[in-house]
């Protein structure tokens, strides 16, 4: 196991398949963290996801998909592609998350600087998520993270 990661988990008060379907369906993605996507999460599958507010786009792998269970992508952020998995683990108050981000980087600084941000952007992502599915609000969390003039 890589010693350098970010995470980031919450609980989400829906039910697992629920949560599950909003990281894979870029319907309801696309409100919560990135504005544009090519497809849909299947393992085996690339897709382009694009953050049009900060006109920046990513290659997205997807290495796995186990229906309500996890979610495996290698995605090109940063100069480093990376290893980012969900986990969904259901409980009796909801749908417990967790997401973990393996980074490759041999540069300290760079290598705290982008476990910094990582897990700064999947929290807001979870709690974009939250406030969606628990109370219907779209919070533009992710968009608001770095506003343009």
């Amino acid at each position: 196991m890589i010693n350098n990661f970010a995470k980031a988990e919450m609980l989400i008060r829906k039910g697992i398949a629920e949560v599950f379907e909003a990281f894979v369906n870029p319907d309801v993605t696309t409100k919560i963290w990135f504005t544009k996507s090519s497809g849909r999460l299947q393992a085996g599958q690339s897709v382009t996801w694009t953050w049009e507010m900060y006109n920046h786009t990513v290659a997205v792998n997807v290495l796995e998909v186990i229906p309500n269970q996890k979610i495996k992508i290698d995605w090109g952020n940063y100069e480093n592609p990376s290893i980012v998995e969900w986990t969904f683990k259901e409980m009796k108050q909801g749908t417990f998350v967790s997401i973990t981000n393996e980074i490759s980087q041999n540069d300290n600084d760079k290598l705290i600087a982008e476990v910094r941000d990582s897990t700064e952007g999947f929290t807001l992502v979870l709690a974009n998520l939250k406030a969606l599915l628990e109370h219907g609000i779209e919070l533009q969390l992710v968009a608001d993270r770095f506003p343009t003039e």
